[in-house]
């Protein structure tokens, strides 16, 4: 039964630290977007072509710079 006078208390003290939490957590948006995070994992970002200006399908030749290291 003495127990019960420690316990009542600590529960109670974690049940608010978790509500302030919580309430803490609603008003900094942490829920404000549930779906992205989720669907992100099942696909792939697209990712930036190296010569965004070019769109041939042919490679380009080597810098000269990058020749002359290879000697």
């Amino acid at each position: 039964m003495a127990s019960l006078y420690i316990l009542i208390p600590i529960a109670i003290m974690l049940v608010c630290v978790a509500a302030v939490v919580f309430i803490w957590a609603v008003k900094s948006d942490q829920f404000e977007d549930l779906e992205r995070q989720g669907s992100s994992i099942l696909f792939d970002e697209e990712e930036p072509e190296k010569n965004a200006g070019s769109h041939s399908s042919q490679p380009t030749a080597p810098d000269a710079s990058t020749q002359d290291d290879k000697r």
